[in-house]
């Protein structure tokens, strides 16, 4: 086979690779891209069907010295549609051409007239429709001190695991990952009973605390991570005099930073989209996150899906710039070993 068609082969592969990525990753774009497209529309357009796949805004136009929006007949000819609100339903009470005369034209017929145009309001108001930033700083508090609690506890049970010889850790360790078997929802009752013992709940101490206790893949991650750094850097740190408290933090904690931001990464994560934790142990309002604030746009009495997505939008775009600037490091952390060697 000849350097040429071993060339052409390599390049219809690459093809094929390519685009067979490309069709799956725009099936995870098409959710983010209608999040955001949603949030720029006026709440008249946003469950019209076909939907609209660019935000459209309604024209308005002066009709008999008023502000109205303007509607379009099946023969082309723009209207406007004056309405009222009778029992909670609006009713079309007549139709009336440019100048403001009354026209014959059945209002189910019609169509608004709408151009390109993005809904800011559905930020603007969103934003204050909830107390976003208190919020957003209650958020921040729980998913920052997770991150250091799920990062020290995690690390020492991983460096005692993988580092330390003594009887009876590798039981132990079966033990720790059958624990992942639980689900959820079985420990949750008597986990909250504990909590209410404790005279935790309405606190941040139950999303908090439980993350300076370990958890149990992030404690897998490591012991694996840690075990592929080479023992002879320990063996050396002990010559030199270090004990094992020394070696963790000066010899095995440098070179884990790919595998720690990776577990810093899922553990914010974690926490920042938490809402059955929030949901289960907060009850004043000035002490909800970011997730319980999403859930006020829905209610009994109508949904407010314009400011819902604006502000849903502002809370994924946080965790999509964190991992754009840590996407290297994560993929470290998840694939290599200890050192470059």
């Amino acid at each position: 086979m000849s350097k040429s068609s071993i060339r052409t082969k390599g390049k219809i592969a690459r093809f094929f690779t390519y685009a067979a990525l490309v069709f799956f990753g725009t099936g995870f774009v098409l959710p983010f891209f209608w999040l955001v497209t949603t949030s720029f529309k006026p709440a008249a357009r946003i469950q019209k069907w076909p939907p609209d796949v660019i935000p459209m805004q309604n024209v308005k136009a002066k009709v008999g010295g008023k502000t109205r929006e303007i509607y379009v007949t099946p023969d082309g000819a723009e209207v406007a549609m004056i309405k009222r609100i009778k029992g909670g339903f609006a009713q079309v009470i007549r139709v009336e051409n440019a100048a403001g005369k009354p026209e014959r034209v059945n209002g189910d017929t019609l169509e608004p007239k709408a151009r390109p145009g993005l809904e800011w309001k559905n930020y603007t108001k969103g934003l204050v429709f909830i107390p976003f930033f208190q919020q957003l700083k209650n958020t921040l508090i729980i998913a920052i001190l997770s991150v250091i609690g799920t990062i020290l506890s995690c690390s020492l049970v991983a460096y005692g695991l993988a580092k330390i010889e003594w009887k009876g850790k590798n039981t132990l360790f079966l033990i720790l990952l059958s624990t992942m078997m639980l689900p959820g929802q079985v420990t949750m009752i008597p986990v909250f009973a504990i909590m209410v013992k404790l005279g935790w709940v309405d606190t941040f101490m139950p999303l908090v605390v439980p993350a300076f206790l370990g958890s149990p893949f992030f404690i897998f991650l490591l012991r694996q991570f840690f075990l592929g750094i080479p023992k002879e850097l320990s063996e050396a740190a002990k010559l030199d005099g270090c004990n094992e408290w020394d070696i963790y933090r000066r010899v095995i904690m440098p070179l884990s930073k790919p595998a720690l931001a990776t577990v810093g990464l899922f553990s914010f994560m974690g926490a920042w989209n938490d809402f059955m934790g929030p949901l289960i142990y907060l009850v004043d309002e000035s002490k909800y996150t970011v997730s319980l604030g999403l859930a006020m746009f829905t209610g009994q009495y109508g949904n407010e899906y314009g400011m819902l997505m604006a502000v849903s939008t502002v809370v994924t775009i946080p965790i999509i710039i964190i991992f754009f600037f840590t996407q290297r490091t994560f993929i470290q952390g998840m694939t290599m070993s200890g050192i470059k060697g």
